[in-house]
């Protein structure tokens, strides 16, 4: 299974440095789309979004992070470093499975 990535340039062109697809977004529009066509490929096992973008489209992707079991996704921090007010993975844990581990 492969990892994708989705965000800006600089993550995207940071993940192909490590050899890891990705498509640059620029829009709301853009950024539904390509995690639709990214959810939809057979060969993708984890999807990375970075955090604006996810914020951009949060009702999609949550209902992919909390509704459905593969591919995974995940929001990543890009360059600027991470959004403030961002959930923890034991908060995006503790929100998925209904309790602390």
């Amino acid at each position: 299974m492969k990892f994708f990535v989705i965000g800006d340039w600089q993550a995207v062109l940071g993940f192909r440095l490590a050899g890891v697809e990705g498509v640059v977004v620029t829009s709301e529009a853009e950024a539904a789309t390509a995690l639709r066509e990214a959810v939809a490929r057979k060969d993708v096992g984890l999807i990375l979004v970075t955090e604006k973008v996810a914020n951009s489209i949060r009702d999609e992707f949550d209902a992919r992070l909390y509704g459905h079991g593969f591919p995974l996704v995940l929001d990543i921090p890009d360059a600027s470093g991470p959004v403030s007010g961002r959930l923890t993975v034991e908060d995006a844990v503790r929100r998925a499975v209904g309790m602390n581990l």
